[in-house]
């Protein structure tokens, strides 16, 4: 892969493993690590480690990766702007389609244990190999143990904090997916800048999925950029404020059925982060 980006002037910065996904649980190949389910989740355990080798020895620094249990909800499409398809995410209307997941009750002391238990065996193989890695929040917050019996301890700000404590690790952080933690928030357009600044300053942003919502937590629809709640040019300026120096992304783009695998809004979104980079270097 290193190779055939070379021939076209570029290069891998980051890749993401044949697990830990954000799957569903009931669909994922891998559900071990997540349900604290041995043997079976040490060798899972073991192929993130060969993969980090695998990656310093490719010259790849970074490693994206899930922790989630219920995947990437979401309640449906609305209209968005010409003919695109924004999806939304509303607790209020979303019926799972079961009381609990194949991994049932899960308390935040449980996935807390799971985590740290996985945590603990890659953290020192990434010292080892100097190779991030980067965690996704999940998408979105729920109300704790309060949908399909998951407490997803990984949806608030708070939650993402004590993550980042678990290992005392420059090797140990975020894919800090902006949309993500916006979901989060009660007043993304007003907090979202002191969450960037408390990670970035810290070092823990290893990545950024670079999108923008309408809404707030438990209500949002995911939007092209340039027409959030969030303001995406006094947020670009807060990740150049605390040095952040890795990649900035799209993610979770609006679809159309004139797009086929939306590459039109890829194009606009890489476009439109482009150019804001471009404006920080006036």
């Amino acid at each position: 892969m290193q190779d055939l980006a070379a021939r076209h002037g570029i290069e891998v910065l980051c890749v993401q493993p044949p697990m830990l996904l954000s799957n569903y649980i009931n669909d994922d190949g891998h559900p071990a690590i997540l349900l604290g389910r041995s043997p079976e989740r040490d060798r899972d355990i073991e192929s993130i480690q060969m993969l980090i080798r695998n990656c310093a020895r490719a010259g790849v620094p970074s490693i994206k990766y899930n922790l989630c249990i219920l995947g990437v909800l979401r309640t449906g499409f609305v209209s968005g702007r010409g003919d695109s398809l924004y999806s939304q995410w509303q607790l209020a209307r979303s019926h799972p389609a079961t009381p609990l997941t194949i991994a049932g009750h899960v308390s935040a002391d449980t996935f807390w244990e799971r985590i740290t238990y996985f945590l603990d065996r890659v953290i020192p193989v990434a010292n080892e190999y100097r190779v991030r890695m980067a965690c996704h929040p999940h998408d979105p917050g729920v109300p704790p143990a309060g949908y399909q019996g998951v407490d997803s301890v990984l949806g608030t700000v708070d939650g993402l904090k004590r993550l980042i404590d678990i290992q005392a690790s420059p090797y140990h952080g975020l894919n800090f997916c902006q949309g993500t933690i916006a979901e989060m928030l009660d007043d993304p357009s007003a907090k979202i800048y002191d969450v960037i600044r408390y990670f970035g300053s810290r070092q823990k942003i290893f990545n950024v999925h670079f999108r923008n919502i309408r809404g707030h937590r438990d209500d949002f629809m995911e939007v092209f950029p340039d027409e959030g709640d969030v303001d995406m040019v006094k947020a670009i300026r807060v990740y150049q404020e605390v040095g952040y120096p890795h990649m900035l992304m799209p993610d979770h783009v609006p679809s159309a059925d004139s797009d086929p695998n939306s590459l039109q809004s890829f194009a606009f979104c890489y476009g439109y982060i482009r150019g804001l980079i471009q404006s920080l270097q006036v």
